[in-house]
């Protein structure tokens, strides 16, 4: 591991997939509607496929039409930052994940209500847990959030 707990370059090449490492690691973006979750519908939430730091829920998931999972706000306020990318010749927003510091996609002023942002988000950066497994995994703090009695 290095310093941030994300682990060394090495480590990444032999865990991720070409894909999943083009993606984290090199800023790629993976193709639209032929990706794990673009249309993934059931509850859980979605972890930094690299260091598993909690990232988005399946409750602030939309489908935007863009062919990229797509949410309304991260699962946690502090859980991602944003950058300026210029990479394309207009200015974009980049997302990172807070501990890992993986590309993950960016984020748009185009979203619906409540909060009206896009998230458009690579699936090849996340790792999807069902609400079934989040106890399992470590999750179990957002379980709360899938409860329809409140708590």
């Amino acid at each position: 591991m290095g310093e941030s707990g994300k682990p060394r370059d090495k480590e990444l090449r032999e865990s991720l997939s070409p894909e999943q490492y083009a993606v984290t690691q090199q800023d790629a973006t993976e193709p639209p509607f032929r990706n794990e979750y673009w249309d993934n519908k059931r509850p859980g939430i979605y972890v930094d496929v690299v260091t598993g730091e909690p990232l988005f829920s399946s409750l602030d998931k939309y489908d935007s039409g863009s062919g990229w999972p797509s949410f309304t706000r991260p699962l946690e306020a502090t859980g991602v930052v944003t950058r300026a990318d210029r990479t394309l010749g207009t200015e974009r927003t980049e997302v990172r994940s807070r501990q890992g510091d993986s590309h993950l996609g960016h984020v748009f002023e185009d979203g619906p209500a409540p909060t009206g942002m896009r998230y458009c988000i690579n699936s090849a950066a996340l790792r999807f847990i069902p609400v079934e497994r989040l106890e399992e995994e470590g999750y179990g703090r957002y379980l709360a959030l899938f409860r329809r009695d409140g708590g």
